[in-house]
């Protein structure tokens, strides 16, 4: 997963109890970022055009592959873009970071076009740099034609892919800074963020609006409350707003995150072949903490045989142990082992003391 917890975690989806039918969104999702889970998901997979939200994967790009003081002198290409803007003029010098808050909270199709071709030389050549990173983050269900959100049949993306972006997105300190701006002030231009959610949403600090009257309305947002944060998607939504306020309070509400295993606490035995004890204790190697709700209660499970060959040296990796809820395995655990067993000689044992490393 995105960001978080040092735990890898397996993809279960939990849903929240939300009054389903008061959601007007076609597709919807709602993800803890920090522990990864799944908190609602409505056509989550269903590919959609996703107008101005496109200007996530644009803004994280420039943040990480650029530097935000760098200086630029807008181009005619950049100027007089359909749809909404900063109102750019051709010559006039920007910094990126400029840019970006009019990317970010004007949504400006010129400013992603500017931004596009400072950082790819070509619209076309950012798009290739937005989708190679829609592959390394496993966003299976994008792509990218242009770096504003235009409709067109190539440029897609899911309520699932946008909100795994986010989170990716919003632990980059300089995209966090640009999209929880309320307002700017960059040289003459005063900018005031469309994301309404900043000023309705206690802890809401993102991330993007968009609409075409293909595409409908869509909004992605993040709320963080006491170091856990929640990410909502809508896509094709007329009462958005209302929604995100509804999944993102739900959200914070029902469920709380929990200590489900600390470093060094006891998780399981093994048994040991050749050993000169049967057993073996074995420990969790780090902490590991998921969002539950207060009727649930996690359980610790060690895969495979149920048994290891000696030696079991003290500390070494010992494998996995994997969190279950209701039966359903929603995370993983690396784990060690808590003591040494040495081998014991096998020319002076017998078949058991060989097995168990004493005799029965």
């Amino acid at each position: 997963m995105i960001a978080g917890t040092a735990a890898a975690l397996l993809a279960a989806v939990l849903f929240l109890p939300l009054r389903a039918n008061a959601i007007s969104a076609q597709k919807a999702y709602v993800l803890d970022a920090v522990s990864g889970r799944v908190l609602y998901e409505k056509n989550a997979d269903q590919r959609s055009l996703i107008a101005s939200t496109t200007k996530i994967m644009t803004a994280l790009i420039i943040c990480e592959r650029c530097n935000v003081l760098d200086r630029m002198r807008i181009p005619k290409e950049a100027v007089g873009i359909e749809g909404s803007s900063m109102y750019l003029k051709e010559g006039e010098v920007l910094t990126l970071q400029e840019l970006l808050y009019g990317l970010m909270l004007s949504s400006g199709n010129d400013a992603a076009v500017a931004l596009a071709i400072y950082c790819g030389g070509t619209v076309e050549g950012f798009a290739e740099l937005m989708n190679d990173k829609a592959r390394v983050l496993g966003l299976t269900g994008t792509h990218f034609e242009n770096p504003n959100g235009l409709d067109s049949p190539g440029h897609y993306s899911t309520a699932k892919d946008l909100a795994r972006l986010a989170a990716y997105a919003m632990e980059n300190p300089i995209f966090y800074k640009t999209v929880s701006a309320k307002n700017v002030k960059t040289g003459e231009r005063y900018l005031t963020n469309h994301n309404k959610l900043l000023w309705r949403v206690e802890g809401a600090d993102g991330v993007k609006t968009g609409y075409t009257k293909a595409a409908g309305r869509i909004l992605v947002s993040s709320a963080t409350r006491d170091g856990r944060r929640l990410i909502a998607v809508t896509i094709d939504d007329p009462d958005d707003w209302q929604d995100h306020q509804t999944l993102l309070e739900e959200g914070f509400s029902r469920y709380s995150i929990q200590r489900v295993v600390s470093e060094g606490e006891f998780v399981g035995t093994l048994e040991v072949a050749g050993g000169e004890n049967c057993r073996v204790r074995v420990l969790a190697a780090q902490n590991f903490d998921y969002a539950t709700a207060p009727e649930e209660h996690p359980q610790l499970a060690l895969p495979g045989p149920g048994f290891v060959y000696a030696p079991a040296v003290e500390g070494a990796d010992a494998g996995v142990a994997y969190v279950l809820i209701e039966g359903k395995a929603v995370g993983k655990v690396p784990v060690v082992y808590g003591a040494t067993i040495e081998q014991t000689p096998t020319e002076e044992k017998s078949f058991w003391q060989k097995l168990c490393g004493r005799t029965r």
